[in-house]
């Protein structure tokens, strides 16, 4: 009976999607880094604070798996956001709250690049089931395509005028 099980199982590895895999990461937005992981934290943090969204936390969670000895790839957290958008969603639905507020992962990935992962808000929207607040969740979308992308791409360089 357990050969049997085991042998459904490993049959059930082959035949199920990578999308069913990848299912893990739902309403998460990926985007690849130019930049080391220490770098790239500074530059998400510049960005915040120069548009005024309040830094609220980084957690550098290397340190804590140094602390017991153990191996991790660099991997950080940065939590942010702002009153004046997460407490009109709150007022929509509180259970938000567990998702707010807002963070981005950045981490030294597999091949050895850096990546940084966020929730996608439109994702959050559907999660919590608020409805009214289509505008608020397009713009905040917007707003983090914007700022994490100034955060992990090179500018572009400046033509030399001849």
């Amino acid at each position: 009976m357990l050969s049997r099980f085991i042998f459904c199982a490993t049959l059930l590895s082959f035949v199920i999607p990578l999308s069913a895999v990848e299912a893990a990461h739902d309403g998460l937005i990926t985007k690849s880094s130019a930049y080391s992981v220490q770098e790239t934290m500074n530059r998400l943090e510049a960005v915040f604070k120069k548009k005024g969204i309040t830094v609220f936390a980084k957690i550098n969670h290397k340190a804590g798996a140094d602390k017991i000895k153990a191996k991790l790839a660099p991997t950080q957290v940065i939590i942010f956001g702002t009153p004046k958008i997460g407490t009109p969603l709150m007022q929509s639905d509180q259970h938000i709250g567990i998702d707010l507020p807002l963070k981005v992962l950045v981490w030294k990935n597999q091949k050895g690049g850096v990546s940084i992962a966020y929730n996608d808000p439109k994702y959050l929207a559907g999660r919590h089931h608020i409805t009214n607040r289509d505008k608020v969740f397009a713009n905040m979308a917007g707003a983090l395509n914007k700022l994490t992308d100034a955060a992990v791409k090179k500018p572009m360089p400046t033509p030399v005028k001849k």
